[in-house]
């Protein structure tokens, strides 16, 4: 029987405190970052934020946040190995605008962005089946885990930075980047908002820019022998704040050298191999994947 045993597992080492064990994890086969400026970015709004701007032109922006990002991977045909990946984000925007003397109201809106490059994948596909515990061997489709060893694409994104905000007609030079129709949102991003988001007034409408860093990697699952040592119980024991003494649990809070000492600038780095501009203006071809 030990004959059965995976070769991928080697033998403890001495004291049987260290051995060769075998993971299941992802490799990252490509990776790149890219900074993005998007200029007059289209705004979604709900009736009573669209009402507000109608009757106003000072308009600032206090917060933007990622709800939802989807990320597609596709071969690129006639490049082996290669794959494009697709990121499409959708960003919620708190706005602050100047209803009256002395008076501000907020109201939320929705952009949506797009995003394109090209990384190498590798080859193969294999489908990978996985137990799942107590299922019924009579019904098949339920019990086991279907996957692939298909790339899978990842995407890292900071927090989106508003770099202006403007209120006007639609122009032709204006870019929707991606949705050009409140009806291309998936619903369970309409379902954020407080009402139903909508594109009628064409006279009065939001236009944001925005700035994003983002990382952007491919991935494949993988097997690797790594060296594994017994888990050892910490001899340090855990402290509890005084609570009727904070100023002496702030002298004992080291000092933020580094919050004071910024790094340097580093221009090394890679950066995204982009095949085509993120989104021609309004090309229907470019539906929102649910």
């Amino acid at each position: 029987m030990s004959d059965n045993k995976c070769s991928c597992f080697g033998l403890p080492a001495a004291g049987g405190r260290s051995e060769t064990v075998c993971i299941d994890t992802y490799r990252v086969l490509d990776s790149c970052r890219d900074r993005d400026c998007y200029e007059d970015v289209r705004v979604y709004l709900c009736p009573m934020g669209q009402e507000i701007v109608r009757h106003t032109n000072t308009v600032r922006a206090k917060c933007a946040t990622i709800i939802w990002t989807y990320v597609g991977v596709d071969p690129v045909q006639f490049n082996r190995g290669f794959y494009q990946i697709t990121v499409r984000s959708y960003i919620k925007i708190t706005f602050e605008a100047c209803v009256g003397p002395g008076r501000a109201q907020e109201f939320d809106g929705l952009a949506v962005i797009e995003k394109r490059v090209i990384l190498y994948g590798s080859e193969g596909s294999v489908q990978i089946f996985r137990s799942i515990p107590g299922a019924d061997p009579c019904t098949p489709m339920t019990a086991c885990e279907v996957d692939t060893n298909l790339p899978i694409g990842v995407a890292e994104i900071a927090s989106p930075i508003v770099l202006g905000v403007k209120v006007g007609s639609y122009t032709p030079a204006s870019c929707c980047y991606c949705c050009c129709s409140c009806d291309e949102v998936p619903n369970e991003v309409r379902r954020c908002f407080m009402g139903e988001l909508t594109d009628e007034d064409c006279e009065n409408r939001l236009y944001v820019s925005l700035g994003i860093f983002s990382v952007i990697r491919i991935e494949r699952p993988a097997q690797y022998l790594i060296n594994a040592s017994d888990y050892a119980v910490p001899d340090k024991e855990c402290t509890v704040a005084e609570e009727d003494d904070p100023c002496k649990l702030f002298r004992s809070m080291a000092f933020p050298v580094q919050e004071f000492s910024p790094p340097a600038l580093s221009v090394s780095g890679a950066d995204c191999r982009t095949p085509a501009p993120p989104c021609s203006p309004c090309n229907k071809k470019d539906h929102c994947s649910h």
